[in-house]
């Protein structure tokens, strides 16, 4: 989900994949790292997180690694199965999120992840990218293998797919879309709010004093 999130789903099923691109979701493991040291620049402790206990973290973990393997690793060896066994992370994502909604951030985490389903499913299981924009990052295009995103420049959900890109120029060459916007931003606000900085300290300020 964590668009880190691997994305792809009924294509073989439904109708025959378009030529995929191969997308290594670096660009949001990036984002989440400056998400983690902004904490103690605005005087959270991250040693905060060693308090949060999550419900049902093997789903999270699970699903995870499964996406690591079947997008990473053995791209194309998933039997025949990888579109099925990739749709079956998201439902564990979700079984997690669902059990952990009450922890800040992981509702916005999760409104992410559905902006991102919303979107592969319209498409046919495929996550739509512009092509437009992956020509603009520059990504390299691989045929005959598992990939998370596909250029498709008439999807009914197109605008919540891939329509952002990095620079050219940039080390890191990437597409995204608002529901990984989302993602980060839910990751930003649970780190913060868990590890108490001033950030999370804000709406506190900000309500009126008791008479």
């Amino acid at each position: 989900m964590l668009d880190v999130c691997p994305r792809a789903f009924w294509g073989g099923l439904l109708k025959p994949r378009a030529a995929p691109v191969d997308i290594a979701r670096m660009l949001i493991g990036v984002a989440l790292l400056v998400c983690i040291i902004s904490v103690p620049l605005l005087g959270g402790r991250l040693s905060a997180l060693a308090d949060l206990e999550f419900r049902r973290g093997w789903l999270a973990v699970g699903a995870l690694l499964i996406q690591i393997v079947i997008i990473s690793i053995l791209p194309g060896g998933g039997w025949g199965l990888s579109e099925e066994i990739h749709l079956a992370t998201y439902f564990m994502l979700g079984g997690f999120l669902v059990a952990n909604r009450h922890i800040p951030g992981l509702l916005v985490i999760a409104l992410g992840g559905a902006l991102n389903f919303a979107a592969i499913a319209s498409n046919g299981g495929v996550m739509p990218a512009d092509p437009d924009a992956i020509e603009a990052a520059g990504i390299a295009q691989a045929a005959g293998e598992f990939a998370n995103s596909a250029p498709a420049g008439d999807a009914p959900l197109g605008f919540l797919g891939d329509v952002f890109h990095t620079p050219f120029w940039s080390p890191i060459h990437n597409v995204y879309s608002v529901g990984d916007i989302e993602i980060v931003l839910g990751a930003f606000l649970l780190l913060h709010f868990v590890c108490g900085s001033r950030l999370a300290r804000v709406p506190n300020r900000m309500r009126p004093a008791e008479a």
